[in-house]
């Protein structure tokens, strides 16, 4: 038997290779996003561009702001901007670093025309006060102690008597600023107690502080009297029979005034109700004039012992601005107010501070002595117009030789700080026309000193009254620098 022949392998089909399959093989790219390329906090933070700003806020700062700017970058990377280079990063960082060393506190040229001006520190120091502060900031200081007992003793004796004597005040408390003042009469003389004050007088200051806020806060309960432009001494009258009136308040019109259909009672006359009413009287003063101003050309800011001498019980007013000492506050009045303002828990919470206290010491010492001049402020406004204008006339030598042009005009000052709203004091400065007033301006206040001038009908103007003695050649350097 013949056995069938076995099925032959078949041979795979062998295809000829591809001319390609020579060529090496491309790696699949991946999408790669923007996002990628920005740089880790902590390389962006060690910038060399950075080691300046490093050195004078910290490394921790930097880190802080360098991942504020990546965090910045990833955004605008998102809404379809280009990842910014390390370097740009960086720049960014160092700007976010200038922005922050530029907000310290430091000292400025002051050219506006406004002689207190409040973003600016109002009243500049005299030397004797500066000289205080030096010498009492770096070593221990007799603040609360009496040197002939050992013993402790009264906190800001010597400023407190000063302030009684030159205001004919039967006593005084200092306290860190006028609202202060105010809050610490209000809660010691009325707390829980019903307060008159005029409609007229419910004002607001500066920084949003309203009259109505500050008695709400000292605890007493405010009742409005009379009408915005009229309160007569029969309002007064008529809300003082209702019973539990504790004080009548009168509140300076400081940072505004008002004329035409207008009343407002006479000081004494309101002070002797009050009085015959069984109520105590406040006023409120807000500057702290502790001279008349009348005879510089100035009228309309009551002098403290005016107020004193129409017997209201305490008088408040601020130490940093008509006074021109440091930053502080000022109850003076009779020994029997005075003491219970003393006596009120509000007291050591709004005490002044030792620095501010022995500048002020030394202010005040100035007024005792009748060296008025020493005082930066009364030194500004007392100044004769024909010696503002040849100090503006010797800055426009000056410029002249820097081939900067300028002009000779009379300016009025503005004395500010809430005092004297409508009282312009005669004054004179320079004029200048650059191209761009407000560029001009901005590099005025990005030098070194900065310098704060006035724009005005497209000029910048430099008022002589408020620059200060001994900053004419930077203010010259700074002009020409700029222009």
């Amino acid at each position: 038997m013949v056995e069938p022949a076995s099925p032959q392998p078949k041979t795979p089909k062998v295809e000829p290779p591809s001319p390609l399959a020579a060529l090496p093989k491309t790696p699949k790219v991946q999408p790669t996003s923007p996002l990628a390329a920005l740089p880790k906090v902590d390389k962006l933070a060690a910038h060399a561009l950075l080691e300046g700003v490093r050195k004078r806020l910290g490394s921790k700062a930097i880190t802080q702001m360098s991942r504020l700017a990546v965090e910045a970058a990833r955004a605008r990377i998102q809404g379809g901007e280009p990842c910014p280079s390390l370097d740009d990063l960086a720049a960014d960082v160092a700007a976010r670093a200038q922005l922050s060393l530029s907000s310290r506190a430091r000292p400025v040229i002051n050219a506006t025309g406004v002689l207190l001006h409040t973003n600016l520190g109002r009243a500049p120091l005299s030397a004797a006060a500066v000289a205080a502060l030096a010498r009492s900031a770096g070593s221990y200081t007799s603040i609360e102690v009496d040197l002939a007992t050992g013993k402790r003793g009264a906190r800001g004796a010597f400023a407190e008597d000063a302030l009684a004597r030159l205001t004919g005040a039967e006593a005084a408390l200092v306290v860190n600023n006028n609202a202060a003042a105010v809050m610490l009469a209000l809660s010691a003389l009325a707390f829980g107690k019903k307060v008159l004050v005029s409609r007229g007088e419910l004002v607001e200051i500066g920084g949003g502080f309203r009259v109505p806020d500050v008695l709400a806060r000292s605890g007493a309960v405010m009742v409005e009297v009379g009408t915005t432009n009229k309160t007569r001494l029969d309002d007064y009258a008529r809300a003082l029979d209702g019973g539990d009136v504790a004080l009548v308040l009168c509140v300076h019109q400081g940072n505004f005034r008002q004329i035409g259909f207008v009343e407002r009672p006479d000081p004494p006359a309101l002070v002797r109700l009050a009085h015959e009413r069984g109520a105590l009287a406040v006023h409120d003063l807000g500057g702290g004039a502790l001279l008349d101003f009348a005879p510089f050309g100035l009228r309309g800011e009551t002098p403290v012992h005016d107020s004193v001498r129409a017997a209201f019980d305490v008088v408040c007013f601020s130490t940093d601005k008509a006074l021109g000492g440091p930053q502080g506050g000022v109850l003076a009045g009779t020994a029997a107010a005075i003491e219970r303002a003393r006596r009120d828990p509000l007291a050591r919470a709004l005490r002044l501070g030792r620095l501010p206290l022995v500048a002020l010491e030394a202010t005040l010492a100035s007024y005792l002595e009748g060296d008025l001049e020493a005082i930066p402020t009364l030194a500004a406004i007392r100044a004769p117009l024909d010696t503002v204008r040849t100090r503006a006339a010797a800055w426009q030598t000056a410029l002249t030789t820097r081939n900067v042009a300028a002009q000779v005009v009379d300016l009025a000052v503005a004395v500010g700080g809430g005092t004297l709203a409508d009282e312009p004091l005669p004054s004179a400065g320079l004029a200048l026309d650059p191209p761009d007033p407000d560029a001009f301006a901005h590099r005025l206040r990005a030098g070194d000193p900065p310098v704060f001038a006035r724009i005005h009908e497209g000029r910048v103007l430099f008022d002589a009254r408020t620059v200060l003695p001994g900053e004419d050649a930077a203010l010259i350097e700074a002009i020409a620098e700029a222009y």
